[in-house]
């Protein structure tokens, strides 16, 4: 299917027709790529420049190498990572996310909330707190969180005074009944206490806010999901060794000789690189600016060696069409026999930073098959 996309994308690039026509092959071929990518249109860039959350920044860079393949395909749950900013922007600790960019088909397998929190008050007078309890509540009737009946307890733990940084709350189950049923998305409450549940005032703890903090100190929602779209074809793992250089495009329209010439080469790997800024994707995909996604080329003649890596129906198939045991029977051909998977960090149609994983996207070896 990819190599597919990249040969319409190469001929409307390399071909003589007229621009209308050559304009229609690669807009057809860009709509082949988003098919790939799982989307039907490609996503609006931000409005303004927006700095992505570093959270998600450092999660692609724990996941993929610079050229965006996969590392180890056991980090990641699922492979979908989406991340959604605060929409209350107050100062009090109730906070709303727009879930509306989650598909219907994607299982929701993990939520947290992330929460910065500050440098605690100084206390008045000689006692001073050293611990006080967090607690998140699922906010069931939005004009009365307050009563028995209008929260429910999501997660509480103690939390020291004497640091600063992220604090992270698991909150799957409100997420699943917001996906379930958007209407029912009220938001979250959150509520500072002394050890003995006893209220405290003014709270010693507080959490930076959507409004009057710097953008990657923001409460955020993140969600880990899986949309089903695993590949089966050929197994997938981690991409040896570090980031490699993209090579060049495949280049068509050469002359007959030398793709005689190509075939008369052993079946081997070659570079095929995906440029993002090329195909007018570099405003809403964050990371990589492209990737080498490599193509396999070449003969696969009798008899085969190891070195060709041939399966044993590939050498049988050698066999016959060596010894014209059969009609019809051609010779094996250069295939891609191992496949890895690659990851984009991308901004979505609300501006949200989505990690998405994509299988069987880079020929790691090829074989002949």
């Amino acid at each position: 299917m990819l190599g597919t996309v990249l040969l319409l994308l190469a001929l409307a690039k390399t071909a003589c027709p007229s621009p209308a026509s050559v304009a229609s092959r690669r807009a057809e071929a860009l709509k082949k790529l988003l098919e790939v990518f799982g989307m039907e249109d490609p996503p609006a860039p931000p409005a303004h420049f927006k700095q992505p959350p570093q959270y998600m920044v450092d999660l692609f860079n724990t996941v993929a190498n610079a050229d965006g393949v996969t590392k180890n395909p056991d980090i990641l749950e699922g492979n979908t990572v989406r991340s959604f900013l605060d929409k209350t922007h107050s100062e009090e600790m109730r906070f709303l996310f727009v879930l509306s960019s989650v598909a219907k088909n994607e299982k929701i397998l993990t939520a947290e909330l992330h929460l910065f929190r500050l440098w605690p008050r100084v206390a008045d007078g000689p006692k001073r707190h050293h611990f006080c309890q967090v607690s998140v509540y699922q906010v069931l009737e939005k004009d009365k969180p307050d009563t028995p009946g209008g929260k429910k307890l999501l997660a509480a733990r103690l939390v020291s005074l004497q640091t600063s940084g992220w604090e992270v709350f698991a909150i799957t189950p409100a997420v699943r009944d917001w996906t379930a049923d958007e209407s029912s998305n009220q938001g979250l409450l959150v509520t500072v206490q002394g050890l003995g549940g006893s209220p405290l005032d003014p709270p010693p703890l507080q959490f930076a806010s959507g409004r009057g903090h710097h953008e990657s100190k923001k409460p955020m929602l993140v969600l880990f999901t899986d949309d089903g779209r695993r590949g089966v074809s050929l197994p997938t793992a981690g991409f040896p060794g570090g980031s490699h250089t993209p090579g060049t495009a495949l280049l068509l329209g050469r002359s007959r000789s030398t793709r005689s010439l190509d075939r008369l080469q052993p079946c081997q790997r070659h570079p095929l690189s995906v440029d993002f800024e090329e195909i007018g994707w570099s405003g809403w995909i964050i990371s990589p600016r492209g990737y080498n996604a490599f193509h396999c080329k070449g003969s696969c003649p009798f008899p085969l060696g190891e070195n060709m890596r041939p399966t044993n129906h590939a050498t049988v198939q050698s066999i016959i069409n060596a010894l014209k045991l059969s009609e019809g029977v051609s010779s094996p051909c250069c295939v891609p026999d191992k496949l890895y998977s690659i990851n984009l960090l991308y901004f979505d149609d609300d501006e949200n930073v989505v990690l998405k994983q994509y299988d069987d996207m880079v020929a790691g070896s090829c074989g002949c098959h």
